[in-house]
């Protein structure tokens, strides 16, 4: 099992969450909520307004979003879903565990007491250089205030 960080459309109550419990898909379990250790622009972009986080560590906000452990048909399929390696890149980063709901041996024990985990996580390197200057938020949601809504795969 791998542990990823979701902080856009996947997370519960978003638009691409029907796909984290689609077990058809692999398995993900929620573990908990959590935010980046090191700050990253959060930007919504694009035509479809798609939420993508900018591999530009120590600019932005501290990204919110939901831990889940997800085993190899799960991560083989995030890839495919998050166009990795293209679109977005996946790569390891230090997440501050907000609230904790894993249960799991003593690794996760002492994850969730140390307060930090290491997650996977999709963020991109490729991206037009005008995104930078986009609005950074530190949290996702398809329905807030940007009045940015998201367009579903299916409806593109």
């Amino acid at each position: 099992m791998a542990r990823v960080f979701v902080y856009g459309t996947l997370k519960k109550g978003q638009p691409n969450y029907k796909h984290m419990i689609n077990t058809a898909k692999g398995l993900a379990k929620f573990q908990g909520r959590g935010r980046t250790v090191e700050k990253y622009p959060l930007v919504i972009a694009g035509k479809y307004n798609i939420p993508y986080m900018l591999n530009i560590p120590g600019t932005g906000h501290h990204v919110a979003g939901e831990i889940y452990s997800v085993d190899d048909q799960m991560l083989r399929f995030l890839d495919e879903f998050e166009g990795c390696p293209d679109m977005y890149q996946r790569t390891v980063m230090q997440i501050e565990v907000v609230e904790w709901e894993g249960k799991g041996g003593a690794g996760e024990a002492r994850a969730a007491a140390e307060g930090v985990v290491e997650c996977f996580v999709y963020s991109t390197m490729t991206y037009p250089p005008e995104w930078v200057g986009l609005p950074y938020h530190d949290s996702y949601d398809s329905s807030g205030k940007h009045g940015l809504s998201y367009v579903l795969r299916e409806s593109r």
